[in-house]
């Protein structure tokens, strides 16, 4: 059984009927579970709304790091995330490689986020590239001793994958890890123990190869399942069944 930790699925743009079709698709192949990241509190009813009748997708709430025009304040947030739906808070983090000019928002917003996660006792999601120091200088000036999250997508150092590691986090694994040019990462995949991994698409952006350049899906992450198992030298069975218990200890309140 595999679980889809990161997909954005109201912006696959489809109807109701289609993205049943899309959900059945991925649960043919083994894919039991979803959880439906927000990039913006100002789209969260809309997005809660389009996933409300899957009893198998679970919702985040919060704003993430690109999408600062769409920016709260804490209450807000604190009102939105306190809904019992919500499993996590996020996608939020820090983003200075696509949007450095709004460091200033981005920062304050992540404060806001961690904060949140700490008062409500959800785990965070955490977006991050290039700004490595002041994502982990701010986790840990910030969070509760309690809190926890993972870092999505991660295209990091292995380095900051131990460092996350250590203050309680887990790294996921996207369709990134089968691009050519993704060396590094794979090398960060072998070592980092599979108690710590997630898998997830982040779709529809990033498909794995050999969908890349297609829309991605929920039901691709067997394909970066597949992937990881291979650099690991674990059974794709393993790889599966690890990846799920770490994603339902990770995320308590998602149903299984």
């Amino acid at each position: 059984m595999f679980v889809d930790s990161h997909c954005h699925l109201d912006r696959l743009k489809q109807s109701k009927e289609e993205l049943a079709e899309t959900l059945n698709f991925a649960r043919s192949r083994g894919v039991k579970h979803f959880l439906c990241v927000a990039v913006s509190v100002d789209d969260y009813d809309a997005m809660a709304e389009t996933v409300s009748e899957f009893s198998d997708v679970s919702v985040s709430c919060g704003v993430h790091p690109l999408h600062q025009e769409d920016a709260c304040d804490y209450d807000t947030l604190l009102q939105k995330a306190s809904r019992p739906e919500v499993v996590a808070i996020g996608e939020t983090g820090l983003d200075y490689f696509y949007s450095a000019e709004t460091k200033a928002v981005q920062l304050q917003s992540f404060v806001d986020h961690i904060r949140v996660a700490n008062a409500l006792n959800k785990p965070l999601i955490i977006h991050t590239r290039d700004a490595r120091e002041d994502t982990l200088s701010l986790l840990r000036e910030h969070k509760a001793p309690e809190t926890n999250g993972v870092l999505h997508c991660f295209t990091e150092s292995l380095e900051m994958a131990q460092e996350a590691i250590d203050m309680g986090f887990y790294i996921s694994i996207s369709g990134i890890v089968t691009f050519n040019s993704a060396d590094e990462l794979r090398e960060v995949v072998k070592a980092v123990p599979l108690e710590r991994l997630l898998i997830e698409t982040d779709s529809p952006w990033l498909a794995p190869v050999p969908h890349r350049g297609k829309q991605n899906q929920p039901g691709y992450v067997v394909e970066v399942a597949e992937y990881i198992a291979d650099l690991k030298g674990v059974s794709v069975t393993e790889l599966a069944r690890q990846t799920t218990d770490n994603f339902y200890r990770l995320f308590p309140l998602a149903q299984r």
